[in-house]
């Protein structure tokens, strides 16, 4: 259906209206962008997204993910024309407990595909949920995956240097299913954008392997005319260059035009500005908060043309059920969320080897036993041992998306957004690896996936100072503390915000992956060895570490001291409770791959393992005060509170005192003062 352009002028100066009246009201936001960008979003809203009306989680619906967080007025707006908010909903933009905060967060229910924020990363959720699109259309067919991916980005998101990463990699995969359109309004923040950027766009996503169109981002013709062509392309994702006009359709106090002004873009219009821009776009000062008639009438006619859309969709996906009963319940089965089952006991562990390899075993039994499953390196898949996955399938190319595992090149942040989207988009479990030390790149990534509780698997490996030999810069001391941070942190559903496990040996590995394929809650960490580590007392019950805690096999009864480790500390503890047996002294040992999961256990298990007012020393390669909860008051910790140097891991250990004979040093010391 195509409007007449008279209503939709209307509708998008409908949709200024609503924008400036809902920061007015919270005396807080942006109205600029919003106010410019309103005629794309009403094209796409009223004439081209396709989506069902009465069931806002259908699977086969087009998605449409927002970068530029700043601007959802705008979103809030066409969404309420589209059913989906209420007028009431836009009066609370702000404040405590709406569903319209001032960056969107995923709602899904109201038509918020992704929690918006920091630029760059919701166009990154974009092109993943392109891939995810592709991978599933490989496995089940077009029928049912015949959706597109829409992103909407800004000035800020283009310049952000996770754009590179996306631009690059959309453009190698050929994501035809993705629509990008570049609000491009030549206006930032504080500046305009030609003081801090000079560069050919157009050639610069081209060079990428985008097709480029350019339309004035006003004018609701040209902006069909680039979406017609953008649908039409077969082999290339699209950027749709939209000049727009920031603040379009502002006022200021005097009467004079306020538009393509920095000052709209972050603050409210504010008094008389406000009052002349909501007179001169057609808005009741009395009311502003309404819908034209009009341009409600636009969007029923389109919620009834969607219906018809959504009916004919959904007959062709019935037929192919019939048709495809087993794929029509693994279907069901990827998109409800829950957790994939695995036969873990065909899962054989080496013994001694470095807890990467254990990873390596449980991901080769992932890649046959989760077909929905996507895993992605950065450049380091033979080191961080994702391939062990990779051994099981095939890379993801332009052309062929039947593989399961993607390049993502040296783009971390990129990474981890896309793997992001992927899960967004729905019907996929994604896991993506790298050094432990380059998830400083990624905590923007991991910081948004906790924040919106989705159950991405990071895997980091090379865990510490025994990298070595490559020195300071590649040998994590404090990403510990900070991955940590959010185990200590709390969700909005109350839960961990992320859990975090380090496992002590390739057994132990094995039990950590098994939770982190069962948590669908929440984000995972898996932070693995890059050396050998000997395994643990034959006959420790690995089942135990389910607990985030327990006494590894072999502790004495009776216990002078409990020593407390995780990951690669733990052997060392062993090796130093033997010479401290030797001498008379009996310790009990704690492996706690997760504290975050051993608080949630109760009280009485927690005293269980760590009976209060016993003596307690710890041992960290991070950074002491990761084990500061643990040891208690009175407890003693060494870790390691400086940079690493370079040198053979057995070397550091010796000079940073990560022996069995320092332990027994430390231990003595720490009982007898």
């Amino acid at each position: 259906m195509i409007n007449d352009n008279q209503v939709m002028v209307r509708a998008a100066d409908n949709i200024r209206i609503l924008t400036a009246a809902m920061v007015e009201k919270a005396k807080s936001g942006h109205p600029g962008g919003a106010m410019g960008g309103a005629d794309f979003i009403n094209v796409l809203y009223s004439e081209y997204l396709v989506y069902d009306p009465d069931d806002a989680e259908w699977t086969g619906r087009d998605r449409f993910y927002l970068d530029p967080g700043h601007m959802s007025p705008m979103l809030y707006s066409v969404l309420t024309m589209a059913g989906r908010y209420t007028i009431d909903d836009l009066k609370a933009f702000r404040q405590w407990g709406s569903i319209t905060p001032g960056h969107p967060e995923l709602d899904v229910k109201h038509g918020i595909e992704n929690t918006s924020g920091p630029l760059g990363q919701g166009h990154a959720y974009a092109a993943g949920a392109a891939v995810a699109e592709k991978f599933l259309e490989a496995r089940l067919g077009h029928e049912v995956m015949q959706h597109r991916i829409y992103a909407y980005i800004s000035d800020g998101g283009i310049q952000e240097e996770i754009s590179q990463g996306v631009g690059r990699m959309a453009g190698l995969l050929g994501l035809n299913n993705l629509i990008m359109f570049f609000d491009s309004n030549d206006m930032q923040l504080s500046t305009a954008t030609n003081e801090v950027i000079d560069e050919d766009t157009a050639m610069k996503y081209r060079s990428w392997g985008w097709k480029v169109l350019t339309c004035n981002g006003n004018d609701a013709d040209e902006i069909r005319q680039a979406l017609n062509a953008a649908i039409a392309e077969e082999e290339r994702p699209t950027l749709i260059i939209g000049k727009t006009v920031m603040g379009k359709g502002a006022l200021r106090a005097d009467g004079s035009s306020y538009e393509a002004c920095i000052a709209t873009h972050g603050c409210p219009l504010g008094g008389d500005a406000y009052v002349n821009t909501i007179r001169h776009l057609g808005g009741n000062l009395d009311d502003p908060f309404e819908i034209f008639p009009e341009v409600q009438a636009i969007y029923d006619r389109r919620r009834e043309e969607l219906r018809q859309i959504v009916a004919e969709r959904r007959a062709i996906e019935r037929q192919w059920a019939e048709e495809h009963p087993d794929r029509a319940a693994q279907m069901k089965e990827w998109f409800s969320g829950k957790a994939p089952k695995v036969d873990w006991s065909t899962v054989t562990q080496k013994r001694d080897v470095a807890t990467r390899v254990g990873s390596a075993t449980c991901l080769g039994v992932l890649a046959e036993q989760v077909p929905n499953m996507i895993v992605s390196s950065a450049d380091l898949c033979n080191s961080d041992k994702t391939d062990g996955f990779l051994k099981k399938t095939h890379t993801i190319k332009r052309g062929d998306f039947t593989g399961a595992f993607m390049q993502a090149g040296v783009a971390e942040l990129t990474m981890a957004c896309m793997c992001i989207g992927m899960y967004l988009h729905g019907g996929v479990i994604p896991a993506c690896g790298t050094f432990f030390v380059f998830s400083d790149y990624m905590k923007p990534a991991a910081r948004m996936a906790a924040l919106m509780e989705v159950p991405m698997k990071f895997i980091w490996t090379h865990d510490a100072f025994r990298v070595g030999e490559d020195g300071p810069t590649h040998e994590p001391v404090e990403q510990e503390a900070q991955i940590r941070l959010l185990e200590k942190m709390k969700n909005h559903s109350g839960l961990d915000s992320m859990r975090v496990f380090r496992p002590a040996d390739s057994d132990e590995a094995t039990v950590c992956w098994a939770m982190a394929m069962e948590n669908m809650d929440t984000p995972t960490a898996l932070i693995f060895s890059r050396q050998n580590v000997t395994s643990l007392p034959e006959g420790t019950d690995y089942e135990q570490a389910r607990k985030g805690a327990y006494v590894v096999k072999g502790s004495d009864e009776d216990y002078d001291v409990i020593l407390i480790a995780s990951g690669s500390e733990v052997s060392t503890l062993i090796a130093g409770a033997a010479l401290l047996r030797a001498d008379g002294i009996k310790s009990r040992i704690v492996s706690v791959p997760s504290e975050g999961l051993f608080r949630t256990q109760p009280i009485e298990y927690q005293e269980q393992i760590l009976p209060p007012g016993t003596k307690r020393f710890a041992l960290t390669a991070g950074l002491p005060f990761c084990m500061d909860t643990l040891v208690g008051i009175g407890g003693r910790v060494w870790g390691l509170p400086c940079f690493g140097y370079s040198a053979p891991f057995k070397v550091l250990d010796e000079k940073f005192g990560f022996t069995g004979e320092n332990v027994y040093r430390q231990v003595k010391d720490y009982l007898q003062s």
